[in-house]
């Protein structure tokens, strides 16, 4: 190894004790999809079982491609080591730092819990306020693993708008935050930015590709690395495929178009539920697909996706806890949500 040391950033809160999530999710997934895959030419009376079971095959076999591959992008992101990922990043106010954060957080394949505890050592090190936010408003569900469940959940296009939609959202709110520490309505980062005396990105990255011994052994070390890693975002992908399933056999279409349909009414709801529900950014994916597929509105859809990171109630402490000033935190939902729910209406409005 270099002077630079080799950290496993976490995925998402890590818990001490047996993960009921994951388990149980995992464990509900799996019969779920036997059941259906046993009885599908079965006359059962069940109708609610019926259609909760074909929706978690349907899913499953929509986003397995995507799980495997955001398994292996995490296995290899968990090598990188966190000097590269602040070179990257650069330190200061101004478009280029915020920029950077923002590719910065879509490039990471972290879910919205695990992306605070980045976002919080990134302000630690020296990242400017503006850039943490930017990181933190573009990353959630930007992650790479989640953007390749979303084409297959709501095909390219539409996934590409969102991407660049949300990366507009925080590279404006990136702005916006700079502006106001520069007017002293906001307090100013105070940390120092520490990389390695003599750090230089390209020699240290060739040194380090170098010293990698591509056996059959260190392989399997790094995809097994990858599977644990990945736990804790799975824990949320099977929870939100669960959840959307129960959507679909508990609520009747006809509500789902009338309540969250493409009207500024439907946008409100939308809202109010991204909101309330306290669902990690792997979960809010399946339920954000299927406010575009069954209800019709890709706008709510998107305002769903980013209404959750606007105003999630984890990351406003955390930013609190952070930054020692709830002014920061609040001004998170204050400055983020309008540009949602303005974007959200403008592309509900262009579909129709």
């Amino acid at each position: 190894m270099s002077q630079t040391e080799t950290h496993h950033t976490p995925s998402c809160h890590k818990p001490k004790r047996f993960d009921w999530l994951l388990w149980g999710s995992l464990s509900l997934t799996v019969m779920l999809y036997a059941w259906h895959l046993t009885t599908m030419t079965a006359d059962w009376p069940f109708e609610w079982l019926r259609e909760l079971s074909h929706s978690v095959f349907e899913l499953m076999n929509t986003i397995w491609w995507g799980i495997v591959i955001g398994i292996l992008t995490i296995a290899v992101l968990g090598r990188v080591p966190r000097e590269f990922i602040m070179s990257i990043l650069g330190t200061g106010r101004g478009a280029n730092g915020i920029i950077r954060a923002t590719l910065a957080g879509f490039l990471l394949d972290l879910c919205s819990h695990g992306v605070l505890m980045v976002g919080a050592k990134l302000y630690e090190r020296g990242a400017s306020i503006g850039q943490v936010i930017a990181f933190l408003v573009s990353s959630p569900w930007n992650s790479l693993s989640l953007t390749l469940i979303l084409v297959a959940l709501i095909g390219l296009p539409w996934t590409v708008g969102f991407v660049v939609f949300s990366m507009i959202i925080a590279i404006i709110t990136g702005l916006i935050f700079d502006r106001l520490v520069g007017a002293g309505v906001l307090p100013e980062n105070q940390n120092q930015f520490d990389l390695p005396d003599g750090f230089e990105f390209w020699p240290e990255a060739k040194t380090n590709l170098q010293r990698f011994e591509a056996s059959w052994q260190n392989i399997g070390q790094i995809l097994v690395e990858g599977i644990k890693d990945s736990r804790m975002v799975m824990r949320w992908i099977l929870f939100g495929v669960l959840l959307a399933s129960a959507v679909r056999a508990f609520v009747p279409v006809e509500y789902f178009e009338t309540f969250f349909g493409p009207t500024l009414l439907g946008l409100a709801a939308t809202i109010l539920v991204a909101t309330v529900l306290e669902v990690c950014s792997e979960g809010s994916t399946p339920i954000a697909a299927d406010i575009l597929n069954r209800a019709g509105a890709p706008g709510n859809s998107f305002a769903f996706l980013m209404g959750g990171v606007s105003t999630d109630y984890t990351e406003i402490m955390i930013l609190k806890d952070t930054t020692k000033s709830w002014r920061v935190a609040f001004f998170v939902p204050l400055i983020t949500l309008p540009q949602v729910i303005l974007l959200g209406w403008l592309v509900n409005v262009l579909a129709t």
